[in-house]
């Protein structure tokens, strides 16, 4: 398992260190803020397209080496799907994250996202992970903002 592990170490530490669709994307249709109080990560996503269908996903600020990470593949993951795939998408990474059980990841299926199991391993900063997923969803539902500390 720490070969595994260490791979997935490595996933994380790509997309910190040179994240993928960062920056601001003009012209979008939605943006959302996303904002974690206790690690301070700050993310601003931005969509062209809609829930019907992501032409193109982008996300510029500031936050930890997780929340970069999770990002940046957030943006990778989501291109071009739409409807039921996207819903289904974001469901399966913030399940993966947050079930009290230990999900089990077909490494295959999931590509590099199966990388963000290892953050289960550090409960704190779950809510570093779940970040863009939930911003991406706000944006979608143009709600201008989200924090990690609320209830919604």
């Amino acid at each position: 398992m720490d070969d595994l592990d260490d791979l997935y170490q490595e996933i994380i530490l790509s997309h910190n260190k040179r994240p993928r669709n960062e920056g601001e994307l003009n012209p979008h249709d939605h943006e959302a803020e996303g904002y974690n109080p206790l690690c301070g990560d700050r993310l601003q996503v931005y969509v062209r397209g809609g829930s019907d269908q992501i032409e193109a996903v982008q996300f510029t600020g500031e936050g930890c080496a997780i929340s970069r990470a999770s990002a940046s593949m957030m943006t990778e993951s989501v291109k071009s799907l739409g409807g039921a795939e996207l819903e289904a998408k974001i469901a399966e990474v913030l399940q993966i994250l947050t079930a009290k059980e230990e999900p089990t990841v077909d490494p295959f299926e999931m590509g590099e996202l199966a990388a963000l199991v290892g953050v289960r391993k550090f409960p704190p900063r779950v809510k570093c992970a779940t970040l863009a997923w939930h911003t991406l969803q706000a944006a979608l539902r143009d709600k201008n903002s989200i924090s990690t500390e609320s209830d919604d």
